[in-house]
């Protein structure tokens, strides 16, 4: 049985936080806006060029790059659930870091990916032998 290596624990760890951080930073520069964002193309390039959205999409291209590289390492059925804490982690900044109000059951189900993720990181990183179907 494969186990994680510190090359692909580093690399999930950048996925994981360069996806949550890269969402609260869209998310943090978007309703920094004076105005909802309208589809007119000078709207568009304001909110494209706003300084926290471009930290937000140079770190989910960081997410994109190191995604890439774990999928090539490892099974899309081990990959996809053990980056998956970073849709928990996102309650958390969400709450923590942009001050918005977390119901019980989205901390609930914050939790439930975590252990999931948990229970995921203790199996094989490579099922199918050699990578390939």
């Amino acid at each position: 049985m494969s186990r994680l290596g510190p090359k692909t624990w580093v690399v999930t760890a950048v996925v994981v936080l360069a996806n949550t951080l890269g969402n609260a930073c869209l998310s943090w520069g978007m309703k920094q806006r004076r105005a909802p964002l309208a589809w007119a193309p000078l709207d568009l390039l304001a909110a494209v060029l706003s300084p926290w959205v471009i930290l937000g999409i140079t770190l989910l291209v960081l997410w994109l790059v190191g995604r890439l590289a774990l999928l090539s390492w490892a099974d899309l059925s081990f990959v996809v659930p053990v980056t998956a804490v970073g849709y928990a982690l996102a309650a958390v900044a969400g709450h923590f870091l942009l001050g918005e109000q977390v119901s019980p059951p989205r901390w609930a189900g914050a939790l439930l990916i975590a252990a999931g993720t948990a229970l995921v990181g203790t199996t094989s990183v490579r099922t199918t032998p050699g990578g390939r179907p």
